[in-house]
């Protein structure tokens, strides 16, 4: 393995191709890359012989079956690149390591502290530090960190718009101070556009290369995927969906928050979306009141998502929980009547797949999905 992973501005688009290739395939035939490419048979040669001697590949002998010599089986050498994802959530921080397959290696939670940021920081790198001596990642494969955060971007600094509980992490560019704590290249997107390069990566990705990403956390927002990458606008805001909504609509917009309030209400006592997520029960009190409020808004969501992108499936992520996911999934309705009885082919709805909280797990895979993978 290479004392440190080679940089983004090391690899070209072929090598990115083929490591994608690999990481969606693998273990892949040798022989059976070039057909997955434009390229030539000798150039594909050539470019894998690079990746298995920088340690990014292995090659594995195949069984033989029948005559003739099988061609080798390729995959991605796990341990060779780490990643970190850190999410920053309205009551919890979330740190995650992931190797090189994509695959969380582990993750934990903390509960803050959210009102002090550089305190905050100093407790994720030392909470880093364990992680490292407990599983026994070596820290020169650390490639880089992915930051996710709640809330918009404002201006080129990456800086951006949270939500009040976590006022001290907004309108302060956060690049900087994470890159000078954990010493690593960092990457820095919300928490809905993380979410969807995690599908991408390791979720719904392996299904649909097209797809929107509806991200239920505290508030409501979502990212965009095509063809396998991310969307991300000119200011970083793609997947904004909760900015089709009047002020008077936002308040029964499916933001985990009115839940949470609703659920107060009726006297079910949740501490906070991470405490709602674990605990959920589609029996409470003020569930079914919820869905019914919040469904108008629902319905024109995946209408206009439908209708603006075209997308393979939409999918029903962040922080919420399974089963309320299912009951939103099951309320949703496609709009119109149309001419001959025949209307447009519609995305499905379907369920996050990405494992752990996919905000972290997605944040953990930025600098893979930046630097590596096309």
């Amino acid at each position: 393995m290479p004392d440190k992973p080679r940089t983004r501005r090391d690899f070209s688009n072929n090598e990115r191709l083929l490591l994608d290739i690999v990481r969606r395939q693998q273990p892949i035939a040798r022989a059976a890359v070039t057909g997955l490419t434009d390229l030539t048979q000798q150039s594909v040669h050539r470019l894998l012989e690079g990746l298995i001697g920088d340690g990014l590949v292995q090659s594995e002998r195949a069984k033989p079956i029948g005559r003739g010599k099988p061609s080798p089986h390729l995959s991605l050498a796990a341990g060779a690149v780490h990643a970190v994802g850190v999410s920053i959530n309205t009551d919890s921080m979330i740190i995650n390591l992931v190797d090189f397959n994509c695959r969380t290696v582990v993750e934990k939670r903390l509960r803050g502290p959210l009102s002090d940021r550089k305190a905050g920081i100093v407790k994720l790198r030392a909470t880093l530090d364990e992680m490292i001596a407990e599983s026994g990642v070596d820290r020169r494969s650390l490639c880089g960190l992915g930051l996710s955060m709640a809330g918009f971007f404002v201006d080129g600094e990456r800086a951006m718009n949270a939500p009040e509980p976590l006022q001290d992490w907004s309108l302060v560019p956060l690049e900087p101070e994470f890159r000078a704590a954990f010493e690593l290249p960092v990457y820095v997107e919300n928490n809905a556009t993380a979410g969807a390069i995690g599908e991408s990566l390791s979720g719904v990705g392996r299904w649909y290369e097209t797809f929107a990403y509806l991200s239920f956390n505290y508030g409501f927002g979502g990212g965009v995927i095509i063809d396998g990458r991310p969307y991300l606008g000119r200011h970083g805001n793609a997947g904004e969906f909760s900015g089709i909504y009047t002020q008077d609509e936002s308040t029964k917009r499916p933001a985990l928050r009115s839940l949470i309030e609703i659920l107060d209400a009726r006297g079910v006592a949740v501490e906070g979306v991470a405490d709602l997520r674990e605990r959920f029960d589609p029996s409470w009190p003020g569930v079914a009141e919820w869905i019914e409020m919040v469904s108008p808004q629902l319905d024109r969501m995946v209408n206009t998502v439908s209708a603006v992108l075209d997308p393979e499936a939409i999918v029903f992520g962040g922080e919420l929980p399974a089963a309320l996911g299912e009951l939103l999934i099951a309320s949703a309705r496609f709009e119109g009547e149309h001419r001959y009885g025949v209307g447009m082919p519609r995305p499905k709805l379907i369920m996050g797949q990405s494992p752990g909280d996919p905000a972290a797990t997605g944040a953990a895979l930025l600098p893979l999905k930046y630097l590596y993978f096309r």
